[in-house]
């Protein structure tokens, strides 16, 4: 069966403030004097909590080690969880695509490395929970992208097979996952990153989700 598996945040969301917003409480929770930037630091936010945690503690004069990420990941997690979809939007064009791409037979699948409880809370919530036929996340399996078996335990609980799927997603950890798995990868260009995600050499590039039926063509799954 052909399928397509997107990645969450950047890619089908927006979730960088309500993430941003999280690493701050943190940051508050645990008395530490510093916050990241809702705008400047969006990138930061797709690459997990921990790398905002990490960028945070960057920029103070003291010392800190994994220790205090491991400390205030918790805190992290929780108000996350709490508050997980204030901000956080749906990219535009998204619904209908997946209208479209379920209306043509295609298996859909979600690829996420936010942990599988807030993944599923958050599609849920985003109204879209139905139109894939699995989701794993972080904490779903042994392994996280970029390890081609997330990617590819994906495809297999969707019904697919890997020699006829495409991975959608928007950062370097996605251009390795589908790399070692041997799947094609489209990068979104409407992320923080832009166009800079060229710069990894993807199969293919997506400027709008209107068309993402095309690209597939392209790439043997129209």
């Amino acid at each position: 069966m052909k399928t397509v598996i997107f990645d969450l945040d950047g890619t089908l969301a927006d979730t960088s403030a309500d993430l941003i917003a999280a690493a701050n409480a943190a940051f508050r929770m645990g008395g530490i004097d510093v916050a990241l930037d809702a705008q400047a630091d969006a990138l930061t936010a797709f690459h997990g909590g921990r790398a905002m945690l990490r960028l945070g503690f960057s920029r103070l004069a003291g010392g800190w080690d994994e220790g205090d990420i491991d400390r205030l990941y918790p805190m992290l997690l929780e108000y996350y969880g709490n508050n997980i979809n204030h901000h956080t939007r749906l990219y535009d064009g998204v619904v209908e695509m997946l209208d479209a791409l379920a209306a043509a037979g295609l298996a859909l699948g979600i690829c996420t490395n936010k942990p599988e409880a807030l993944a599923e809370t958050l599609v849920r919530e985003l109204g879209i929970r139905n139109y894939f036929g699995a989701l794993l996340g972080a904490d779903s399996i042994a392994v996280k992208k970029p390890d081609p078996e997330h990617l590819l335990e994906t495809v297999r609980r969707v019904g697919g097979d890997a020699g006829r799927a495409v991975l959608v997603g928007d950062t370097v950890t996605d251009r390795e996952a589908g790399r070692a798995a041997g799947v094609p990868v489209v990068l979104v260009t409407f992320g923080p990153a832009g166009r800079e995600v060229a710069a990894l050499e993807p199969e293919a590039l997506l400027d709008h989700y209107r068309d993402l039926p095309g690209v597939l063509g392209r790439l043997g799954l129209g």
